[in-house]
Order: structure tokens, then C-alpha cells, then sequence
């Protein structure tokens, strides 16, 4: 009995979304508090102009599906390099043991040095892109657990970034739909990384996009 009455609401539900979106309003649906959007707070980041969750903290501007499969698999005795600082730079610092974020735009580095002067697991560097910005984490040798590519010259940055991580490190790679990065993904699959596509919607992105993480075999993800 008590299947069958879950049917009939289930049903009911199903009826109703059809007739709003029959009469034009079934878009109204994604602002229901149940709603995924509402859920992730895409609203509020819109609203807000930067990359938030629900609750307001800082999230990275990466699409939901990563940032969910992250967050269920870093931990606190974890070292990040990124390239590109921004709101990922405060969601790493709350979660990992120590970030080390390369900015290219001084104007920018300038408004991270602020945002993170209460951050004591930070390190942020400004280095211009024709004075080794590619190259600034080459400077580490088997340090970093997670690498992730969301700057300025990402195919020239996955080249040195390898010998820079641990043996189980992963590359995180944003926009990996782009097709002017097929030859750094070529070139991270010739050094035995295989690759995990997680697309779909993120902070103030409506169109959709596509984050990878580069991984080997006994990888820190669990992958």
C-alpha cells in the first residue's frame, strides 16, 4: 500500500512540472529551495558576482560535479600548487595543510595578498608571464599532492608540473573542453596519466563546462 501511494504522488509531482512547463513557468522550478541550483547557491553567486556556495564561503570556479568529487576525497595533510588564485585559493586554505597559489596580474595578487592575511597555510607568488610563470613550479620536486591548471599557459604549466608532484599527485584541469589544450593532454597521457571528465554547470557559468583531473594508478584521490 505504502509503495503504491508513493507512486501516486511521484505521478502527481510528474503532472504537475509538466503542466508549469506547458504554460511556460516550469523554469521557475529551479528556484524551489530543492532545487540542484539552489542547493549549490548558483543563485547567490550570480546575485553576488562571485564564486559562493549556499552558505556564502568560497568555492573554487570549478563545475559542481568536481568540486563535489574533490571535497570527498582532499584532507588536511594535503600541499596544492595552483596557477590562477581567486576564491579557490580560500576553499583550498580551509581544507588542505598548505596552498601555494601562482598569480601573473600584480593588480590581482595585490587584492589576494589582502583577502588572505589571515591565512597562515598560504604562500602566493606573482610572477609575469614572460618571467617563468610556467616554470614557477618546477621550483618543488615531488611536493604537491594536487596540481590544478586554471591560469595563464596551462599547456606550458603541465609540462613542468609532473616532477613536481608526488608520486600518487593529480592534475586538475579546468576548462579541459578547450581544444587548444589537446597538446598538454597528449602529453600528460605519453607520461601515463589517465584522464576523468566532470562536466556540467558551476559557479556563474550557465553554459556548461568541463574540469579533468589527470591521474596514476594508486592515485591520493582514490580514483
Amino acid at each position: 500500500m505504502k509503495g503504491k501511494i508513493l507512486q501516486l504522488i511521484y505521478s502527481l509531482q510528474n503532472l504537475f512540472f509538466k503542466v508549469l512547463n506547458y504554460i511556460g513557468f516550469g523554469s521557475f522550478l529551479f528556484y524551489l529551495p530543492k532545487s540542484y541550483l539552489r542547493k549549490k547557491g548558483w543563485f547567490k553567486s550570480w546575485r553576488a558576482w562571485s564564486s559562493i556556495d549556499s552558505e556564502g564561503q568560497a568555492i573554487p570556479w570549478l563545475t559542481y560535479p568536481c568540486i563535489n568529487f574533490l571535497e570527498k576525497r582532499i584532507n588536511s595533510n594535503m600541499n596544492i600548487f595552483e596557477y590562477g588564485s581567486g576564491n579557490s585559493t580560500l576553499w583550498w586554505a580551509r581544507q588542505v595543510k598548505q596552498v601555494v597559489s601562482c598569480e601573473h596580474e600584480s593588480k590581482w595578487y595585490r587584492k589576494m595578498k589582502e583577502l588572505i592575511k589571515h591565512s597562515n597555510n598560504v604562500k602566493l607568488f606573482c610572477v609575469n608571464l614572460d618571467s617563468g610563470y610556467s616554470k614557477k613550479i618546477s621550483e618543488y620536486k615531488s611536493y604537491f599532492d594536487i596540481a590544478v591548471l586554471d591560469g595563464r599557459e596551462r599547456v606550458e604549466c603541465a609540462y613542468n608540473t609532473i616532477e613536481a608532484l608526488k608520486d600518487d599527485g593529480v592534475i586538475v584541469w579546468d576548462n579541459s573542453d578547450r581544444i587548444k589544450y589537446h597538446e598538454g593532454f597528449e602529453y600528460l597521457k605519453s607520461k601515463g596519466f589517465k584522464r576523468l571528465e566532470l562536466e556540467g554547470l558551476g559557479p556563474l557559468n550557465f553554459r556548461g563546462s568541463q574540469t579533468s583531473i589527470f591521474y596514476r594508478k594508486n592515485n591520493c584521490l582514490g580514483i
